[in-house]
């Protein structure tokens, strides 16, 4: 399974970008969206920028995801 993430675009040269999630950075393509600037957030699928998210929303889901993060970590798995 595949997740587009949200992350926000730290620096831009050419057609990559620097994207960063939780203090992980990656190079992240915006050849579809050449209209990214520094500071946007944007939604990133296989290695490209996919779509431009508004602040808020970026943060509801970045904490969408936390919360995920904590239930599955208190989920028994049976291995125990």
């Amino acid at each position: 399974m595949c997740v587009a993430v949200p992350m926000k675009v730290r620096s831009i040269e050419g057609p990559m970008c620097t994207a960063e999630i939780g203090g992980v950075a990656r190079q992240v393509s915006v050849l579809m969206m050449p209209e990214v600037k520094v500071g946007d957030y944007i939604i990133v699928h296989a290695g490209y920028a996919i779509e431009r998210l508004d602040e808020d929303e970026a943060l509801r889901t970045l904490d969408l995801f936390r919360q995920l993060g904590e239930l599955m970590e208190e989920e028994p798995t049976g291995h125990e």
